[in-house]
């Protein structure tokens, strides 16, 4: 963690708090999965703003056409997706569009 921090004291259910103690930085663990959450909040709120609604009955869904597709792809097929989207993601915030033919 960099800059200024805050300390605060947090009551917690004993599964966590065991989880927390087998961590060697449990601060830094804690701050991860808040930093996690804000993010899919912020997605939410952004897929909101767009006119598209998040509901449990959806990640439901998503959760389920994932499972399957894990199931009917090797590894290997969903790692070249995977890394063909990031390529794809990272050209878009580049503001390239990866099909410039060589001169």
């Amino acid at each position: 963690m960099t800059g200024p921090v805050t300390k605060k004291s947090f009551s917690l259910p004993q599964d966590v708090a065991e989880r927390l103690e087998r961590e060697p930085n449990a601060s830094a663990y804690v701050v991860d999965a808040v930093r996690a959450r804000m993010r899919a909040e912020d997605l939410d709120a952004e897929l909101a703003r767009r006119g598209m609604t998040v509901t449990a009955e959806g990640r439901a869904r998503a959760r389920a056409q994932r499972a399957q597709v894990e199931q009917e792809w090797s590894p290997g097929r969903r790692a070249a997706l995977r890394e063909r989207s990031r390529r794809a993601a990272q050209e878009m915030l580049d503001g390239t569009d990866g099909s410039a033919s060589a001169a």
